[in-house]
C-alpha cells in the first residue's frame, strides 16, 4: 500500500519484497539497473496521501519519503472526490520544512447517485441535460480539492488528476456511451482546476484510461504515467521515451511497491510549473481563446480583419476582438479542431491565388502561431468542412468537396497537422449551396454533417458511423434558403449538445440549440449587424 491505492493487489512474496528493497537502494543511488542511466537533469521523489498518515487517522502509517527525495506529490483525498486527505496539512508541513518542491493531485470517480443529485448544478455548464450535469461534477470535484489547497494552506502550481479504476466508487466501462460519459467527470475537473488558477495533468495507465475513457485521445494535456508495481526503475523511465496512454507528453513516471511510491521527471522536466493546457472542450472545434466556451470566429469584409467573438457558454456572443489582419486573400475558411496535435485549437485557410491550404496554428489564447503550408492545389476545392474526428481514430479529419465532380473527400488527419491519404466518401455532394460539421448531433458518438439542398432548401442530416461512411441521411428542416449564412462551433449555450448558428438577410443571427436528437429547439435571435461579416466560421 502506497500513496495511491493502485490497481493491483496489495500482497507481495518474500521475493518481491527483496526486489524492491534492491530497487529502492538502486533509486537511492540513482542506478537504474538494465538501461543507460538517466541523465543528470532526471529527478527522483515520491507521491504521498492518506496512507502515509497515521492509523489513528485512519491511514496505514507508512513512512514519508527518505531524506534524498528530491520533490513529492501530496494527495488531496482519502481516495474517492469529496474526501480529504486527513493530514494534509502535516503532509505539506513536512515538505516545507524539509525543503521539497511539492505539486498535488486529486483523485476523479463517476458520482453516486447522491453526488450527482448534489452537484449536478454546481458548474458552468446547463444542468438541463445529462452531459451537463456529469460536467458539473466534475468541476464540482475539483472544486471540493481546490477548497482543501486553501484550507492548509498549499498552492502547487500543478494539481494532477488521477484517473483509475476506483473499486469503492467504480467507473461504468460497459458502453462507450458510458466511457463517453466519464470524460465528462474528467473535462469538468481540468476544467475546474484551470478556473481555480491551477495547471493540470493526467495521472493513469493504458489499460485503466482504455477501459476508463476508451483511450481518450488529449495530446495536449500533460500526462504523469504509472509503470505498475515492483517494475523496474528503467522500465519506468522508458515510459518517459514512448507515446502515452493518452497522447499526450510524459512529464513523470511512476513505480511502486508495498512501501512506497517512487517517481522521476523525463527530461528536460525539472518539476517546475507546467503551463496550462487549452481547453479540451468535447463537442466544439472553435474554442479558440482556451476559456472553455465556443467561440465564432469572422472576417470583416471590409477591412479583411478577422475578428474573435468570444461565447459566453450560455448562448450569446460577447463583442467582436480583432485578433489579426489581411485576410482578404483566402476564399475558404475552416475552424477544424486542434489538427496538429498540442492541444490549442487552429484554423484553415485557402489561399484564393495559389491553391495553397495554410494551418494557423492556434495558440490557445486567442492567437496563432506563425502559420504553416500543409497542401497545394486546394482551389479544386468548392468546400472544406471540419467535422472534428470522422474516422474514428481520434484525430481530427477534413472533409472537402471537389468542385468539378461533387466528390466528397475524406482527409484524414495524422494528429501533428498534416493528412493521411485521402479516401471518397461521396458523391453528388454539388447540390449543396452550405455544408457544416456540428460535431455529434444525435448523441451516438460519431461526428456528422448537415448539408444545406441549393434547389430546395431542405436540410439535411448525414450521420456519420464513427469509422468513416454515412449512416441513412435524416431530414431535419426545410425553409433555410432564407439564411445567408449556417455554421456550427459547436455546443454553444452550455449543455453540451452541439447548436446551429445561422444568419438572415436582415443581418440577425439565430441560434438553433440541438437538442441532442438531431432536432433542434425553438431559435433564439443573438444578434443584429452581422451582414458585414463574411465568412463566419
Amino acid at each position: 500500500m502506497n500513496g495511491k491505492v493502485h490497481h493491483s493487489g496489495a500482497g507481495s512474496s518474500a521475493r518481491h519484497m527483496l526486489t524492491g528493497l534492491l530497487l529502492l537502494l538502486a533509486f537511492l543511488l540513482g542506478y537504474l539497473p538494465g538501461a543507460a542511466p538517466a541523465r543528470a537533469v532526471s529527478l527522483k521523489g515520491h507521491d504521498i496521501s492518506w496512507p502515509q498518515c497515521p492509523t489513528s487517522m485512519g491511514g496505514f502509517g507508512l513512512p514519508l519519503p527518505p531524506a534524498a527525495s528530491q520533490f513529492v506529490v501530496i494527495g488531496l483525498t482519502k481516495g474517492l472526490p469529496f474526501t480529504e486527505n486527513p493530514c494534509l496539512a502535516s503532509q505539506v508541513a513536512w515538505a516545507s520544512s524539509n525543503r521539497k518542491p511539492a505539486q498535488a493531485y486529486t483523485m476523479a470517480a463517476f458520482p453516486t447517485a447522491a453526488q450527482l443529485t448534489a452537484h449536478r448544478s454546481s458548474g458552468p455548464w446547463s444542468a438541463a441535460t445529462r452531459a451537463g450535469q456529469l460536467s458539473n461534477v466534475g468541476y464540482a470535484e475539483a472544486r471540493f480539492a481546490v477548497a482543501s489547497l486553501a484550507r492548509v494552506p498549499f498552492a502547487p502550481r500543478v494539481v494532477w488528476i488521477d484517473v483509475e479504476p476506483r473499486p469503492a466508487q467504480p467507473w461504468p466501462t460497459a458502453s462507450a456511451a458510458q466511457q463517453r460519459e466519464n470524460r465528462y467527470i474528467i473535462e469538468g475537473l481540468m476544467r475546474g482546476l484551470r478556473d481555480s488558477g491551477y495547471s493540470y495533468g493526467l495521472y493513469s495507465f493504458a489499460s485503466g484510461w482504455a477501459s476508463i475513457t476508451g483511450s481518450w485521445r488529449l495530446s495536449g494535456v500533460p500526462v504523469w504515467a504509472t509503470a505498475g508495481r515492483l517494475d523496474f526503475p528503467a522500465e519506468a523511465l522508458n515510459l518517459c521515451r514512448t507515446p502515452s496512454f493518452s497522447g499526450g507528453r510524459v512529464y513523470l513516471s511512476q513505480w511502486y511497491d508495498d512501501t512506497r511510491d517512487y517517481d522521476l521527471t523525463c527530461d528536460p522536466y525539472a518539476f517546475t510549473p507546467l503551463p496550462v493546457p487549452a481547453s479540451t472542450l468535447s463537442r466544439s472545434t472553435a474554442d479558440f481563446n482556451g476559456d472553455w466556451n465556443t467561440d465564432i470566429l469572422a472576417r470583416v469584409t471590409a477591412t479583411a480583419e478577422l475578428r474573435l467573438y468570444r461565447g459566453n457558454g450560455r448562448g450569446s456572443p460577447l463583442p467582436g476582438v480583432r485578433i489579426s489582419n489581411g485576410w482578404r486573400g483566402y476564399s475558404a475558411l475552416e475552424t477544424p479542431g486542434d489538427l496538429n496535435g498540442d492541444g490549442a485549437l487552429d484554423v484553415l485557410a485557402r489561399e484564393d491565388a495559389t491553391g495553397i491550404l495554410w494551418l494557423y496554428r492556434g495558440n490557445g489564447t486567442g492567437g496563432f502561431l506563425p502559420r504553416t503550408r500543409i497542401g497545394a492545389g486546394w482551389n479544386a476545392i468548392s468546400a472544406i468542412i471540419g467535422p472534428g474526428d470522422f474516422s474514428g481514430d481520434q484525430r481530427v479529419d477534413i472533409l472537402a468537396r471537389e468542385s468539378a465532380t461533387g466528390f466528397l473527400w475524406l482527409y484524414r488527419g495524422n494528429g501533428t497537422g498534416g493528412f493521411l491519404p485521402r479516401t471518397r466518401v461521396g458523391s453528388g455532394w454539388n447540390i449543396f449551396n452550405a455544408l457544416v460539421g456540428p460535431g455529434d448531433m444525435n448523441g451516438d458518438g460519431s461526428v456528422d454533417v448537415l448539408a444545406r439542398e441549393r434547389a430546395t432548401g431542405v436540410l439535411w442530416l448525414y450521420r456519420g458511423t464513427g469509422t468513416g461512411g454515412w449512416l441513412p441521411r435524416v431530414r431535419v428542416g426545410s425553409g433555410w434558403n432564407v439564411m445567408t449564412a449556417v455554421v456550427s462551433p459547436g455546443d454553444f449555450n452550455g449543455d453540451r449538445n452541439p447548436d446551429l448558428l445561422a444568419r438572415d438577410a436582415a443581418g440577425v443571427l439565430w441560434l438553433y440549440p440541438g437538442l441532442g436528437t438531431f432536432q433542434f429547439a425553438s431559435r433564439v435571435r443573438i444578434g443584429a449587424g452581422w451582414n458585414g461579416l463574411a465568412p463566419l466560421f
